[in-house]
């Protein structure tokens, strides 16, 4: 214990030495997400014709039957299974994820970002080699879900995000963090978007083996970046015992330990509003595949991609969106128009019954993206420097319970109302955005006050709340 000035310096400079590069995240947020929408619309579109063939049905193949607007028993069997084997992926990760991201977050602040990013790089891999074998070995697709809870243990795409932001929060300033963060979810959508892209047309031309192949090597080169050329951000990792419950506890301590620097109240309504925001996007996510192959639509996998695609490219609008709106609203008001404009998107898809209707739908979720990143870029400057990684582990969490929640809510209200009002679950999504937007508003004076009070001396948070507070010094 004599030396404490010495293992720091040393600690320091073993990240720097075991590298060949010191890149940014972005690429491995970029990989991960191209890799993930790549799988995504394919497994459901996989799981649809699976069950089509074995019940007999030929789907959007046969035009003039989808046409048709009667409606098709067997068609909605395919539906149910579709939707509810989807629950199945969804519930198997977050039972597993739940805890596993509780404890890799609050790791991270201990033994760096690295290690988690390549944990979580080895998660993903192993999803597609299961998913590359049920393709083509024509397994149950039961070992999808099985594919899922692995993933899950190992850290899964919420465990990645967590230390990617927790890296981004450790090396922005107070000023830029929300725009850093911007540039990290845009990075999901740009990589989304060339997915989407690319997946729709493979599928039709080669059919569904070769997209998981190529998300194979991605995820492959995405591992290597993550083991040698990612740049350790945090300043003074130490090893540390992955099992322990003192990772798990440092999670709790956020939100019921008594400490200056931070806001009970705060961090759990705020985690309440990116919980909803994240649960009706994960939810209208689920369904929208389905939404778009059955009738009245009935899409082939060409229109699906350029869906998911205008779908992903909102990253993209909203990262500039956030930009520009910053010069001259607060942070709160770009969350408030970005979260008016997800309600209308919502509400337009709900009764979509033709194509341009639907596109129109994807058009007004230019803005919807900027919400999540102004919410954690709050989050952030709630809590100290080395709680960064166990309040991205939280709200990790917090993307998990969305996605379960999401998951039973959407999958199971979809088949339930399609003989009543096929769109309702996005009607119920619009409504329930009306919780983020009120919760937001509420709490922007108390934040912003609270923001000044704890840092008097960094007056630098975006917007006009830096003209104020400089008026009031």
């Amino acid at each position: 214990m004599e030396g404490r000035a010495s293992p720091p310096r040393e600690t320091r400079a073993r990240p720097a030495a075991a590298v060949l590069c010191r890149g940014p995240v972005e690429p491995l947020v970029f990989m991960a997400n191209f890799a993930l929408v790549l799988q995504g619309p394919l497994t459901t579109q996989y799981l649809w014709h699976r069950f089509s063939t074995d019940l007999g049905y030929n789907g959007t193949r046969d035009r003039g039957g989808c046409g048709n607007h009667s409606v098709n028993p067997t068609m909605q069997e395919v539906e149910t299974l579709t939707s509810h084997w989807t629950l199945y992926m969804n519930l198997g990760g977050f039972l597993v994820g739940f805890f596993t991201s509780t404890l890799l977050g609050a790791w991270s602040d201990r033994v760096g970002r690295r290690p988690l990013l390549i944990l979580t790089s080895l998660s993903l891999l192993v999803q597609v080699v299961v998913s590359i074998l049920v393709v083509q070995l024509e397994l149950h697709v039961g070992f999808f879900v099985l594919g899922r809870i692995l993933c899950a243990f190992l850290g899964d795409f919420s465990g990645l995000l967590a230390a990617s932001f927790a890296s981004v929060a450790d090396v922005s300033s107070r000023h830029n963090r929300t725009f850093r963060m911007a540039v990290l979810e845009a990075c999901i959508g740009v990589a989304g978007m060339l997915a989407s892209l690319t997946g729709g047309y493979w599928l039709r031309a080669q059919g569904y083996a070769n997209p998981f192949w190529l998300a194979l090597a991605v995820l492959v080169v995405m591992t290597l970046y993550a083991a040698f050329c990612y740049g350790e951000t945090l300043k003074e990792p130490r090893p540390t015992r992955l099992f322990t419950l003192h990772h798990h506890r440092s999670v709790v301590r956020l939100y019921v330990a008594p400490a200056p620097e931070k806001s009970r109240k705060h961090l759990a309504l705020y985690s309440l509003s990116i919980f909803v925001v994240l649960a009706v996007h994960f939810g209208a996510q689920d369904i929208l595949t389905l939404y778009e192959l059955s009738a009245p639509l009935c899409w082939d996998s060409r229109l699906i991609g350029y869906g998911s695609a205008a779908q992903q490219l909102s990253y993209l609008t909203s990262l500039l969106g956030l930009r520009l709106l910053q010069c001259c609203l607060s942070d709160t008001w770009v969350a408030e128009v970005g979260l008016a404009f997800n309600i209308a998107g919502m509400v337009v898809f709900a009764f979509a019954t033709i194509t341009p209707i639907m596109f129109t739908g994807y058009g007004l979720l230019f803005l919807s993206l900027v919400i999540t990143p102004i919410i954690r870029a709050k989050l952030s400057r709630l809590v100290g420097e080395s709680e960064q990684g166990a309040l991205f582990s939280s709200v990790a969490c917090v993307n998990n319970l969305a996605m379960l929640a999401a998951s039973g809510i959407f999958n199971s209200l979809y088949p339930a109302t399609l003989n009543i009002m096929k769109g309702f679950p996005f009607l119920l999504g619009a409504i329930l955005l009306f919780i983020p937007s009120s919760l937001i508003g509420i709490l922007e004076k108390a934040t912003s006050h609270l923001e000044f009070q704890q840092f008097p001396q960094s007056p630098d948070l975006p917007g006009p709340e830096d003209k104020r507070a400089k008026g009031a010094e």
